[in-house]
């Protein structure tokens, strides 16, 4: 994995999600770009129903929910497995 996609309007629990993402690469030491995407056809195009959308490497993972960091730094780490 090289990207995180983080996908929402700008909406509180969208910069919660995006936040948490760049604190949980961080805390892992991983050198990996985390993207925030605001744009409603982006979001569209990458099947982004509800807000916050999460993705790694364009791979939609999350939507309508924010997981708790510990969550979220497993799933980095599994990711980074594969």
């Amino acid at each position: 994995m090289k990207k995180i996609q983080v996908y929402g309007p700008g909406c509180p629990n969208c910069q919660k999600l995006y936040d948490m993402a760049k604190q949980a690469v961080e805390e892992l030491g991983l050198n990996i770009e985390i993207e925030k995407i605001e744009d409603l056809n982006a979001m569209l195009a990458a099947g982004v129903m509800r807000t916050p959308g999460l993705a790694f490497d364009g791979r939609l993972i999350l939507q309508g929910k924010i997981p708790n960091l510990p969550t979220l730094k497993s799933w980095i780490q599994k990711e980074m497995t594969k």
